[in-house]
């Protein structure tokens, strides 16, 4: 007998798009429909680059609405920003854009109070600027963090905003720089040190706990019948994302992508050594008690600005024309902070390539080249450390998220890496969420389960490597000989 299949929304916010997906769930069967999707645009106030969460509130009701009555709600979303709340629980204005420029120079600070390599030792956390650690110690003399009395991450806030109740979610929180990921709780002593109020944060939540009901104007607004929980995921998106790898045993490196490639290992424990500092990876929480032991790498971010500065030209065309391209022509550090802003993309990598002596890409076609070459080595460089680092070894690659419907990108990935991809799937953070919520209810086992069950239901391409792996090393080597 299949059993029964029920059905959970699973809200999925990206850092240029979100959308509410609906997957049904039975025992032997997973599938996954859009039911909304809405644009995640960022504004430029005079204060700086904000968030417009009030918009995405409303396509997350929206998106709700148009998923028709599901069983449960899980949100998942990008780290790192939050929304201030006053004692009256109202919104202290829009939640500060990752990108906005008020944390630069503002980690030479912290480290003058907390040395970077103590500061890792007890959180884990790569250095990134963005770190919420460093927009607190950037908005500490502002009006906003003074009348605060709660900050919630941005899926919290919605979870808030859809049922009353505030809570932390632990995958999430473990970006912050705030926690330890050894006992999976607060760093204390980092945050008095630097003057940190942990008691601006809700009590902390882990995956599968409840999150409350949809509210009754909710339900209303939404014609759902309730009561409908709300389930608390990885809301963090990596980590709905690496629960839906769809991996066989433990010899496995992963890459996330889409904005950011999200590249590194799924472990027991974190990696706590000063080696692991100095390569900048990062020991992100997961479900169940693992560890992502990971590095942030730029992405797509790359070439979804330069498609966007081109005007938008047909993807599938500017990608056939790239693999026309003579591979490895030139290629920059996509882990370079010089291409986080947004805006001038291809020239910016133009400069890059001219600085190191490189040719410099003169066409749509060479400027992508130029970036997914950048992006299969940075691949390789992070997969191949993190062996070394954790002492961990794989045999294959697993790249989930949007980057999967970009073959030639997989492909050399395999062929940088030395080792078989498998790509899929697509929509690893929405499966990923579904299938936390599934689990909570009783239809769907442990993570292995978990696994096994997306490996039989969802389509998965395998790249084998191709070509000669000493072309990669040299490329390697003027990247790091600068």
């Amino acid at each position: 007998m299949s059993g029964p299949v029920k059905s959970y929304a699973a809200v999925d916010l990206g850092a240029s798009s979100g959308r509410v997906m609906v997957g049904r769930v039975g025992r032997d069967s997973l599938a996954l429909a859009e039911a909304h999707r809405f644009p995640n645009r960022p504004v430029r106030t005079p204060e700086g680059l904000r968030w417009d969460v009030l918009a995405l509130y409303a396509g997350v009701l929206d998106g709700l609405g148009a998923a028709g009555q599901v069983d449960s709600v899980g949100i998942d979303s990008w780290a790192v920003d939050y929304g201030l709340l006053d004692a009256d629980g109202a919104l202290l204005g829009n939640p500060v854009h990752y990108r906005d420029t008020r944390t630069e120079g503002v980690a030479e600070k912290v480290w003058a109070t907390v040395p970077a390599a103590e500061l890792y030792a007890a959180t884990g956390s790569q250095y990134a600027p963005f770190n919420t650690l460093y927009q607190l110690v950037a908005a500490r003399s502002s009006a906003q963090l003074a009348y605060a009395r709660r900050l919630l991450l941005i899926p919290d806030l919605l979870t808030y905003w859809l049922t009353g109740e505030a809570g932390t979610e632990l995958t999430n929180a473990s970006t912050t720089q705030l926690i330890d990921p050894r006992t999976r709780d607060w760093s204390y002593d980092v945050a008095a040190r630097l003057g940190v109020d942990l008691e601006l944060f809700a009590p902390l939540r882990r995956p599968g706990d409840p999150a409350g009901l949809l509210r009754p104007e909710v339900l209303a607004e939404t014609g759902l019948t309730g009561p409908v929980p709300v389930t608390t995921v990885g809301s963090h998106d990596t980590a709905s994302a690496v629960a839906a790898v769809p991996a066989t045993g433990e010899r496995f490196a992963y890459i996330c992508t889409g904005t950011w490639s999200l590249a590194g290992l799924e472990l027991d424990a974190p990696v706590l050594t000063e080696a692991s500092r100095a390569a900048n990876f990062t020991n992100e929480l997961g479900l169940d008690g693992t560890v992502r032991h990971l590095r942030n790498i730029m992405g797509l971010w790359l070439l979804q600005e330069c498609v966007r500065e081109w005007g938008d030209p047909d993807l599938g065309e500017l990608l056939r024309a790239a693999a026309g391209v003579p591979a490895l022509r030139s290629v920059v550090d996509a882990g370079d902070s010089a291409f986080l802003a947004p805006g001038r993309m291809p020239g910016r990598i133009a400069e890059a390539c001219r600085e190191s002596g490189q040719p410099v890409p003169s066409s749509p076609a060479e400027t992508t080249r130029c970036i997914l070459d950048s992006l299969a080595l940075a691949h390789r460089r992070a997969v191949t450390e993190a062996q070394a680092l954790a002492d961990h070894p794989v045999d294959v690659v697993h790249i989930v998220g949007g980057g999967t419907r970009n073959a030639l990108l997989c492909q050399l990935t395999a062929d940088a890496c030395g080792l078989p991809v498998v790509a899929g799937p697509a929509e690893a953070a929405a499966l990923g969420n579904v299938l936390v919520q599934a689990r909570t209810h009783g239809l769907v086992g442990d993570r292995d389960s978990m696994r096994r069950l997306l490996a039989r239901t969802q389509p998965l391409a395998r790249y084998e490597p191709q070509g000669d792996p000493a072309a990669w090393r040299a490329a390697e080597a003027r990247l790091t000989d600068r």
